[in-house]
């Protein structure tokens, strides 16, 4: 007797959607599993990360962040149907309803009611949304999100008409009206993506003022390694306000944003860029009474399936997961882990069996020269999780300090006082900071203490570290401190 053959049905076509996909394909034929995926925008399998490079002007081709096009992954029997959004989720009817969307835009879409299609086994990765809050001209022309390829492309138009035919680039452009002025941008949110939006902005000859609530630019940091970030940024020529709460999007006559305003003082904008965060995409999940939890996204056990569900799976933006300092649940919107859920979630669905563990919360990234990089807790997340630690701050330099072109890297390091176990680290600095940060991650990860780390038989050659390397000097005034604490 034939076995019945099974449909997948996935929500969702970026990283985690089919990574999920072509890993089930892999591993089960078109004959044991049928899979349809479901994506409402224009690109599937695209680096969101790359956005503000490709803005920049550093990836000159937006197609170059495109991993695979939609006709690739039907070349290897999956059905992935674009512009098609799934409005409902019916768990116990096992379906999902569909309408496929127009050609149009905003309130004049048009879109067609597809029905309900069922399904065996339903993957969601329906990503995250940007945070966009309800300030008066929020809505004006010329404010953006960069949350996908689409935003990115909607941002780079209006950036053009911005420019003068022939002259990006240049920070003495007048505006595309020709009218004299020169080009500002706003990025509200000194975030990953603030940051980098900033820097992509300057590059396209914008004068660029960046405004956040918080004391220091990237709250991902503690403020002390914050003020690094924020001298590299003025000395890029971006204008960095903190502590300015952002009250006001103010338009023109013909309803294109002019001005934003923050703390009491406007700030002139031909253009606004947000760059506040995200929060989990999971309005089907919640209608359908799945498991979340306090950060808003899906819980799901370590093989991604939802906790509950014997045939529903999630994987990326959407989730929350497990914190392997803290030992909490937590959502972190990286690529990263989306790419391995999706690998998850395939072997699991293709007849195998593979774990997602959790996460120490390693992020990286860039200001002009300036590396930034962390992972692990920051200071209020370890006093949030209870935690008794020491804090040390060390610098360093990349190489020996003889060695031609040797520049300083400050280093933080927290270690819990009773254990010694490691905490967390970060790292700002020039060449070769960055990815240092792997280290302490690989350190948090296997659960080691400071003690332990100094040990750490690290590379060493003069053109890239010191003999004592910039972690294991962090390491060393960590145990230090916490063997005089008493730990």
């Amino acid at each position: 007797m034939a076995t019945r053959r099974e449909r997948l049905v996935i929500i969702g076509a970026d990283a985690t959607g089919m990574s999920a996909a072509s890993q089930a394909r892999r591993l089960r034929s078109p004959e044991e599993l049928e899979i349809v995926a479901f994506e409402r925008g224009d690109f599937a399998s695209y680096s969101a990360c790359g956005i503000p490079y490709w803005i920049g002007g550093a990836v000159p081709d937006r197609d170059q962040l495109i991993a695979r096009t939609p006709e690739e992954h039907r070349a290897r029997d999956i059905d992935l149907r674009m512009r098609t959004e799934v409005t409902a989720l019916d768990v116990a009817g096992q379906r999902v309803r569909t309408r496929r969307l127009g050609t149009g835009t905003g309130d004049g879409q048009d879109w067609t009611d597809e029905g309900w299609t069922p399904y065996d086994k339903l993957v969601l990765a329906t990503g995250a949304r940007p945070v966009r809050p309800p300030l008066p001209g929020i809505d004006a022309e010329g404010v953006h999100g960069v949350q996908s390829l689409s935003d990115g492309q909607a941002l780079l138009d209006t950036l053009h008409t911005l420019e003068p035919a022939g002259r990006s680039g240049d920070t003495n452009d007048t505006n595309g009206a020709g009218d004299g002025r020169p080009r500002h941008a706003v990025v509200i949110g000194a975030g990953y993506i603030g940051v980098e939006m900033s820097e992509a902005l300057i590059q396209r000859g914008f004068r660029v003022t960046v405004l956040d609530q918080a004391e220091q630019p990237m709250s991902t940091l503690d403020a002390d390694m914050g003020e690094l970030v924020r001298d590299a940024m003025c000395d890029l020529g971006i204008e960095v306000v903190t502590e300015a709460a952002v009250t006001e999007i103010r338009a023109d006559d013909r309803g294109r944003a002019r001005a934003v305003l923050a703390g009491g003082t406007e700030y002139p904008a031909d253009v606004v860029v947000l760059g506040i965060g995200v929060r989990p995409e999971t309005t089907l999940a919640r209608d359908a009474e799945l498991p979340l939890g306090d950060a808003g996204g899906l819980l799901t056990d370590l093989a991604m399936r939802v906790r509950g569900h014997r045939n529903i799976w999630a994987g990326g933006d959407c989730v929350e997961v497990l914190d392997l300092v803290s030992g909490r649940p937590r959502h972190i919107a990286l690529g990263t882990h989306a790419n391995k859920h999706g690998q998850v979630i395939g072997a699991n669905v293709g007849g195998g069996y593979a774990t997602f563990p959790g996460v120490v919360g390693t992020a990286v990234s860039k200001v002009c020269d300036l590396e930034i990089a962390r992972t692990g807790l920051l200071e209020e997340q370890a006093e949030h999780a209870g935690l008794r630690y020491v804090s040390t701050v060390i610098e360093s330099t990349n190489r020996a300090g003889y060695y031609p072109d040797a520049t300083t890297m400050r280093v933080k390091m927290l270690a819990e006082v009773r254990t010694g176990r490691l905490l967390g680290v970060q790292i700002v600095g020039r060449e070769g900071a960055g990815k240092r940060v792997d280290i302490a991650a690989v350190a948090l990860t296997a659960g080691m203490t400071v003690e332990e780390m100094t040990a750490l038989d690290l590379g060493y050659a003069p053109p890239f570290s010191p003999v004592w390397d910039p972690v294991l000097v962090a390491a060393r005034k960590a145990a230090r401190a916490v063997r005089e604490r008493g730990g």
